[in-house]
């Protein structure tokens, strides 16, 4: 049986997804669907697709499921574009939003200007972690800030960081012309990490500033990743590269991250922006 779904493309920073409000239109196999609708040559196009529905611990649910069909367990930039939707597609009034995620629930606290448009979303990502075994399992089963891992024939060194979702984090000379899409699938399958990891390669300005780019696991090269972004700025205070709190900027646009000293939580803050509605044949 086929019938009509409705659908909405928005991206934060360049993060592309298709998001369905399965309130509306609950679909299944969703894996299959990203597969097929994020094909930028024969299918809608983006890096997954996002699935917006209840929640018994929060005010709504997000899924994720990248463009290899895999399901990611968070999203920063996929959460502040749901606050967006949310709000401007009158599901909801509030301000602060409480989103059920695979990574606990996140706090979305949405800033709306005069015209009753969401201009920013900054997102309560939690408590980063550096000692995560099933996602990261060194030698000696411990965790450093100096992770090394070495795959064909070259070792990378590292700083290892859950956003609830895995980053290894590397610190480069120069972000912008390192090989990504070669280095990335390398380390994002190596064996160090059990349920493969998302990728970041960063280099830190003068002025304090993060030039990031990355490799996401189940999606390759990406415009942006919110929790990568989170990562990144994690590792670089760890590391004394920077303050707790700075810019990361990334191919498709930049956020702000404040990994707060009083309480551990990182808070990202950035745009998010519908891009167009749309309607696609749906067989179930």
């Amino acid at each position: 049986m086929t019938r009509l779904l409705e659908f909405t493309k928005m991206h934060g920073a360049g993060n592309d997804y298709i998001y369905v409000n399965t309130l509306k239109y609950p679909i299944a196999h969703p894996e299959r669907l990203s597969v097929v609708w994020s094909d930028r040559h024969k299918g809608i196009g983006g890096d997954g697709l996002v699935l917006i529905g209840a929640a018994d611990d929060a005010d709504f649910s997000m899924r994720i499921f990248n463009n290899d069909g895999s399901e990611a367990k968070m999203c920063g930039n996929a959460s502040r574009c749901i606050g967006k939707y949310l709000y401007e597609y009158g599901l909801t009034d509030k301000t602060t939003i409480r989103l059920s995620t695979l990574s606990g629930v996140k706090v979305l606290h949405l800033v709306v200007g005069t015209d009753n448009h969401v201009e920013s979303v900054t997102v309560d990502m939690g408590v980063p972690r550096t000692a995560v075994a099933q996602q990261c399992a060194t030698p000696d089963g411990s965790l450093t800030e100096g992770v090394v891992v070495a795959t064909d024939g070259r070792r990378y060194t590292g700083t290892f960081v859950s956003m609830g979702n895995p980053h290894f984090v590397v610190f480069v000379d120069d972000a912008e012309s390192f090989p990504v899409s070669e280095v990335g699938p390398t380390l994002e399958f190596a064996s160090l990490f059990p349920e493969r990891c998302n990728i970041e390669f960063a280099t830190v300005r003068p002025d304090g500033s993060i030039r990031m780019r990355v490799w996401e696991r189940g999606s390759g090269v990406t415009m942006a990743c919110g929790t990568g972004a989170c990562a990144t700025a994690v590792a670089a205070a760890l590391t004394h590269r920077t303050d707790r709190s700075c810019h990361v900027d990334m191919d498709g646009g930049s956020l702000s991250i404040n990994w707060r000293e009083h309480d551990g939580r990182v808070m990202m803050a950035g745009p998010a922006t519908r891009v167009f509605d749309g309607v696609i044949d749906y067989e179930e």
